[in-house]
């Protein structure tokens, strides 16, 4: 895992370079559940 700082508020989740989750697209923070769910379901693909 490695933490990129940005700026203006993006948070964003990618594994092996795949956009999981964006907040700068939903306007959402995540929940850690909901983030954990993605990881998951991509690791069963």
């Amino acid at each position: 895992m490695e933490l990129i700082p940005s700026s203006g508020g993006v948070f964003e989740v990618t594994i092996n370079d795949a956009l999981i989750y964006s907040k700068k697209e939903t306007g959402v923070f995540p929940k850690n559940r909901d983030i954990i769910a993605k990881m998951e379901a991509l690791n069963n693909e």
